[in-house]
């Protein structure tokens, strides 16, 4: 998974600035992280403008992935729009902004994804073996321009102009021994994205497990879909994927919410203990003010010549 912008790349012109959906249509079938349900979920190609539109089969309505869609952010991230609510849509969110797909719709049967291994790999394989294709249109950047910052008891999310591309900087301050204080510099890529942050899973707090239950969250919560840690100790067997597996989760988590912002972002995000309703407060005062952002549309490659 770590050639992915290798492999899907097109003669003759550059794949990133080329509107992008998949070859064909992928399932997959889970159960939900908070309702316990069973889910299958379904991509399927979608025309070129379409964005990330998910698609409630049991209620036929559609619901677009925007970040004024947004209406929950305990725990996960909720978009709705009338009666159709779609939860936990990071982890699936993020592995098609990393992979560059920007058109495609999402078929469910439930109101939420399902959560799979807890982490944002198995949507990953689930792109790459649908495949990525180009569609004609080009695509558009969402360009920084100036700082624009949330907080809230400490914690912060802020957007500033970068150089290229779309750095990360985050850390995480848990009371929790196991976790602690970690932080993480990236520059997103399909590659970066690949190798450093989609096999890094969920996590909650042994202490919170009840409690999440008892409110009708977590019900589809275990060890083979998240982390639990209990003081020094992690209790999932096999143990963490990586040492600081905890703020590579939290980075993956802002890439996916982010990603409601419906292009690509060229500029640098810098957090401490952001989750999701800082993510989801710093896109809405991104676009409060016009003086905040530009989007602009790729320029085209050269054409080559005939021979």
């Amino acid at each position: 998974m770590s050639s992915l912008r290798d492999r899907y790349s097109l003669p003759g012109a550059a794949p990133s600035r080329l509107r992008q959906t998949l070859k064909s249509a992928i399932s997959c079938v889970g159960h939900g992280l908070h309702s316990g349900l069973n889910v299958e979920m379904r991509l399927v190609p979608a025309a070129a403008g379409t964005g990330i539109v998910f698609h409630r089969r049991d209620l036929g309505l559609d619901v677009p992935a925007t970040f004024d869609r947004v209406i929950d952010t305990r725990l996960c991230t909720v978009i709705a729009q009338g009666a159709a609510r779609i939860g936990t849509i990071e982890h699936l969110m993020a592995a098609l902004a990393a992979a560059g797909v920007d058109d495609v719709r999402v078929e469910v049967d439930a109101a939420e994804l399902p959560i799979l291994d807890g982490s944002a790999a198995p949507f990953l394989f689930l792109i790459e073996s649908a495949g990525i294709v180009a569609h004609g249109a080009r695509r558009e950047t969402l360009t920084v321009l100036r700082r624009v910052r949330v907080e809230h008891n400490g914690a912060f999310a802020e957007l500033h102009p970068g150089d290229a591309g779309f750095e990360l900087d985050l850390s995480i301050d848990f009371d929790a021994a196991a976790i602690g204080a970690q932080s993480l510099a990236l520059t997103l890529s399909a590659e970066s994205f690949a190798a450093e942050l989609a096999s890094a899973r969920t996590f909650t707090l042994a202490a919170d497990v009840a409690a999440l239950q008892a409110a009708g969250l977590a019900r589809g919560g275990s060890l083979q879909n998240a982390i639990v840690v209990d003081g020094a100790h992690v209790l999932n067997p096999e143990g963490l994927r990586f040492a600081d597996e905890f703020v590579r989760h939290k980075m993956l988590d802002v890439v996916g919410d982010l990603a409601l912002a419906g292009a690509p972002i060229a500029g640098r995000f810098v957090g401490h203990c952001s989750g999701h309703a800082l993510n989801n407060q710093l896109l809405r005062a991104l676009f409060a003010d016009q003086a905040n952002y530009r989007l602009s549309v790729a320029t085209p490659a050269l054409a080559l010549s005939a021979a």
